[in-house]
């Protein structure tokens, strides 16, 4: 995978709230995403989600590359071939892609795509469903329609999570979250219900999130941002996505699997609905409400 050098990022859909003092006593679970996920097996493994290390809310010490130095996306971010050299401004570059096709699409089926910007934060943050911890995981917030990242996430998808990483595998999280706000746009996204389960409606808008996803990166060359998708990138998304699936998170946390707990779906799940979204390019391809279960 790589961005096309000659094209033109837009640093302004994401926010660069890096470095920054964070304080709060609420934790986000947003509207859905790897953040309820990521909440559940971190409070499994005593994981502490307020950020700070004696458990209270505290604060989080300013970093070092603060936000107006190196951290500077306006400054960093113009081209494609930034998005090629640096980590941040390759998300900048797979939010424009992501938010460009989605723009299209709705304009294609008479309706406007509002954006969202993408918040990268470290250790916490204040959102408008409440306060987000990094140990959260990515999640988007439907109360002020943004979405949630602290870039040491991908280091925890590896080294905790076991997937093998890749700058794809970074896209399918985000294509994710946005897939949520899409949910929300569309009115789907409300509706998700507290039950659990494998044909739960939480799972099932996981699943949907997954699948539009992949319609993405499916059409993720047209938007002029990427100049490929590989066979390998798209291993990447399948594998991270099998990283994040419910069955194998509950393995390894405790042993054992328990389907009535789960909340995202399974592995097999969920990369049957990414690979569906993937093979079709087609959003109505993504109805999992009406799908036959995968069990």
């Amino acid at each position: 995978m790589s961005f096309n050098r000659r094209s033109r990022l837009d640093p302004s859909q994401v926010e660069d709230r890096r470095g920054r003092r964070g304080t709060g006593t609420v934790i986000a679970l947003g509207g859905g995403g790897l953040g309820l996920i990521i909440t559940i097996v971190a409070l499994l493994l005593g994981v502490n989600l307020t950020g700070s290390p004696n458990g209270d809310t505290g604060q989080v010490p300013l970093s070092t590359e603060s936000a107006g130095g190196i951290n500077d996306l306006e400054a960093q971010c113009q081209t494609g071939a930034d998005a090629n050299a640096r980590q941040d401004c390759r998300i900048v570059g797979f939010v424009n892609s992501i938010q460009s096709f989605w723009t299209d699409e709705f304009a294609s089926r008479g309706s406007e795509y509002i954006p969202a910007d993408t918040v990268l934060f470290t250790g916490s943050t204040e959102a408008a469903c409440g306060y987000a911890s990094s140990a959260m995981g990515p999640f988007y917030c439907p109360a002020d329609q943004k979405v949630y990242l602290d870039l040491d996430f991908f280091n925890e998808l590896q080294t905790r999570f076991g997937a093998q990483g890749g700058s794809f595998a970074e896209a399918y999280v985000l294509a994710h979250e946005y897939g949520h706000h899409v949910q929300d746009l569309l009115g789907a996204l409300s509706s998700s219900s507290n039950a659990t389960g494998p044909d739960s409606e939480s799972v099932q808008t996981e699943l949907q999130a997954d699948c539009l996803a992949g319609v993405w990166a499916f059409h993720a060359t047209e938007t002029g941002y990427l100049t490929q998708v590989t066979d390998q990138d798209i291993a990447q998304s399948l594998d991270a996505a099998a990283a994040v699936g419910d069955d194998r998170i509950q393995k390894e946390a405790t042993g054992r699997v328990n389907p009535e707990s789960w909340t995202h779906g399974s592995s097999e799940q969920r990369q049957h609905w990414f690979t569906v979204g993937y093979q079709t390019g087609d959003p109505k391809k993504c109805d999992t409400f009406d799908a036959p279960s995968l069990g």
